[in-house]
């Protein structure tokens, strides 16, 4: 079976995708906080992960590894409510983006982004390595 990141329509698509939903997070006002400013590398950044979790080339942990995924969560306290409109922004973009609107894909799509955002969110509360969720790397989704 084809992998979610050959049917997404691959990097070129994924790379639209990101830019969509980077660009709407940093002009939401309840992600603000968790994006307040465009950082150049972000969607390239964004890019490699997905399309890795998708079943794509593995840039994002040879070039940055999962801790700097960590890192970049650690201290940003996300809410509830930020956590709940990152999915739903991004979920948004998939539309915007020219996604397949595929039943199954978009579940697969919606699972990796609910179950990113809760990493995410554990990981920005964590004052302790402890604290931080077990995942230590890319997660792999499929259908």
């Amino acid at each position: 079976m084809e992998s979610l990141y050959e049917f997404a329509g691959g990097d070129e698509a994924l790379h639209r995708l990101e830019q969509i939903f980077y660009d709407k997070a940093l002009a939401d006002p309840v992600l603000s906080a968790v994006f307040p400013e465009r950082r150049p590398t972000h969607v390239d950044h964004l890019t490699w992960f997905t399309a890795e979790s998708f079943g794509g080339p593995g840039r994002f942990s040879r070039e940055l590894g999962f801790a700097h995924l960590i890192d970049q969560h650690r201290g940003l306290k996300i809410t509830d409510a930020q956590r709940q409109r990152f999915v739903e922004v991004y979920l948004e973009s998939l539309d915007e983006a020219g996604m397949p609107e595929d039943e199954k894909f978009r579940a697969a799509v919606r699972e990796h982004i609910e179950f990113g955002a809760q990493v995410a969110q554990q990981n920005s509360h964590a004052e302790t390595d402890e604290q931080l969720h077990p995942l230590r790397e890319v997660p792999h989704w499929n259908w």
